[in-house]
């Protein structure tokens, strides 16, 4: 894997960057899946032949992640992020304080997954390229 490239990404996340462009990229640097720890505030990126890398989530002014999964508030905070309603960092703020623990995108399979400290979880399927 690249974790130049991977590193960038992460920048690139931070400015906003649409989701696809960024997964585009990290696709280029040998990247199939990745978790998201929102408790740690670390990533792990994973490659097809069993590489991993770690990488910190430099968010800031992080809230306590709520003890229960609102699927519905996430579900919502998916699609205003799709369309470009809110950055990032919000984004992750937010799903924070809808109970969201941690997500792991899986590219190949195009979904993320979403997931809540007692085991609930929301699947999200990658939008239709245009």
């Amino acid at each position: 894997m690249n974790t130049d490239t991977i590193a960038e990404c992460m920048n690139l996340s931070f400015a906003d960057t649409p989701f696809p462009k960024v997964v585009e990229r990290l696709v280029g640097a040998g990247v199939k899946s990745y978790t998201a720890d929102l408790i740690k505030l670390r990533n792990t990126y994973y490659s097809a032949n069993g590489e991993a890398y770690d990488e910190a989530l430099p968010l800031k002014d992080c809230p306590t992640i709520a003890p229960a999964f609102d699927q519905r508030a996430v579900t919502a905070l998916i699609k205003a992020i799709q369309k470009g309603e809110l950055g990032y960092a919000e984004f992750l703020r937010r799903i924070m304080r809808s109970g969201c623990s941690h997500y792991e995108v899986f590219i190949a399979g195009r979904k993320a997954i979403y997931f809540g400290c007692d085991g609930d979880f929301y699947t999200e399927h990658f939008p239709a390229g245009k």
